[in-house]
């Protein structure tokens, strides 16, 4: 996993007009592994709205084009990029650990769920249908479906292939050109992205790919020719885009959480500490739909927090290639102070730091995952999104208070409950205001066949993503025809 073919820095690129091109203005910027900052993955470009311009006006000439294709033909391209990522996928799983710094159990994971991923879409380009509604005399009213446009796909560094796949999959489904924008801190997976789906076929008027930071999110997003803006990423980046898409054209944002587990009285604790573990430090705290709370009523809380201190000093904390790690660095120096600076701050409100909290070692993103208890509804780290291996404990009467602090932050997205009374954890399925609720389960992990989105803060709440009757309502235009025979 270490060769010197998968440490080679590569010369990253633009996909325009079929073309593989630098930045219009010259600039780069490099993308170095979490792990060990020295190994500089590769030098890619630093686009800005220049490049933005160019790739639609790339996107608008070959619309027409694509749009016609028949949609058997969409469903073979996508069946065969799958096919390209899978003969792919040691390369992809060595690049991606080194690049993202999951895990390799992880990145393996990832990597091998991206293929299915757009398998499941490739269904969707033959099944989109109209409706036929009944009509006065001979007439006849009835709908269909059309392709809305240039759709721009800007996505986090987090899953660099799951969740692009997710909106880029869809969106060609569908017959829409596809501006992708992937994250600065995973533009190797971007890039790796677009070679399969053009390998397996896609025409290169269908996809542009422009990397690049904030600046360039920001420029596809205020293009106005992108018809439609897909993004999953922070809150606040959310809403920023959300101003700039304005009202004549389509949004759809997958944004932050602060998922709870909620532990009742009869749960099994043993469970309940392998469960919170596994959501709260897997990816290295660094999932949407991480645990970042754990309310716990008074009867098991204090039991609880030792089994899960247990097994937090327990994991192994290391670079994700190598045996025996459990979790890998984060993904950035920015990550690095930010988790830090939640660590101090948690502290200094009065929370009680009962283990990690620390870097690892002199080289790396690397830290100790962790675990505060005497938490309250008050503290930034019970309010506000980490994105890092950090929880906070809080203490409730009962489940029914439990519950009330489960839904007590703008965030919306997970939450969980353990218990092995079915009535129990159906009042908290109807009581959660979390567009996904997990029972006996992580807030992570999300079948890929079901529809994905938050309430409140995590999501516009206007489409959701993944799957789902609804799915390709936002990828389509619905037109209503009014058909009267000639007399």
């Amino acid at each position: 996993m270490s060769s010197a073919k998968s440490k080679r820095a590569i010369v990253g690129a633009n996909f325009i007009d079929g073309q593989w091109v630098p930045a219009a203005s010259g600039g780069t910027f490099q993308r170095c592994n979490p792990a060990d900052p020295d190994d500089v993955i590769g030098t890619f470009p630093a686009s800005d709205a220049a490049d933005v311009r160019a790739a639609v006006d790339a996107l608008e000439k070959s619309a027409a084009q694509w749009a016609a294709t028949a949609p058997e033909r969409r469903a073979a391209i996508l069946e065969a990029a799958a096919a390209q990522l899978e003969s792919r996928a040691d390369l992809l799983i060595t690049e991606l650990v080194r690049e993202e710094g999951k895990t390799l159990a992880e990145a393996t994971t990832e990597v091998s769920r991206t293929p299915a991923n757009l398998r499941f879409y490739a269904g969707e380009a033959t099944r989109a249908a109209g409706t036929t509604y009944p009509a006065a005399g001979e007439g006849l009213v009835y709908t269909v479906r059309e392709p809305v446009g240039i759709v721009a796909a800007i996505t986090p560094w987090n899953f660099p292939l799951n969740i692009p796949s997710r909106k880029i999959g869809p969106a060609l489904a569908a017959g829409n050109p596809v501006l992708f924008k992937p994250s600065e801190i995973t533009p190797l997976m971007g890039q790796r992205l677009v070679e399969a789906l053009l390998d397996g076929g896609l025409p290169p008027g269908a996809i542009a790919l422009v990397q690049g930071d904030g600046g360039a999110g920001a420029a596809v997003a205020a293009e106005p020719r992108v018809a439609a803006v897909t993004f999953t990423g922070s809150t606040g980046v959310g809403r920023s885009i959300h101003r700039q898409v304005g009202p004549e054209r389509r949004v759809q944002l997958e944004m932050g959480g602060k998922n709870p587990v909620v532990v009742a009285q009869d749960a099994d604790l043993d469970a309940a500490a392998a469960l919170i573990v596994k959501g709260a430090f897997g990816l290295s705290g660094q999932a949407c739909t991480g645990t970042s709370r754990v309310v716990a009523v008074d009867e098991v809380h204090d039991a609880l927090l030792e089994r899960v201190v247990a097994k937090a000093q327990a994991l192994r904390v290391g670079p994700g290639d190598e045996p025996g790690v459990s979790m890998g660095p984060l993904a950035s120096a920015a990550q690095l102070d930010k988790f830090l600076f939640y660590v101090q701050t948690g502290v200094a409100e009065g929370a009680t730091l009962r283990c990690g909290g620390t870097t690892v070692g002199d080289r790396g993103h690397f830290v100790r995952p962790a675990v505060f208890s005497d938490a309250l509804p008050t503290m930034r780290i019970v309010s506000e999104e980490v994105f890092g291996p950090l929880i906070a404990f809080q203490r409730a009467g009962c489940i029914d208070e439990a519950i009330e602090l489960a839904n007590a932050t703008e965030y919306g997205l997970s939450a969980s409950i353990v218990t092995s009374d079915l009535a129990v954890a159906s009042h908290f399925a109807h009581r959660s205001k979390t567009g996904l609720v997990k029972i006996n389960q992580p807030t992570t992990g999300m079948a890929m066949n079901a529809p994905f989105g938050g309430y409140k803060a995590s999501s516009t709440q206007t489409y959701k993503e993944q799957a789902g009757s609804t799915l390709m309502e936002f990828y389509t235009l619905e037109k209503t025809v009014y058909l009267t025979p000639a007399v």
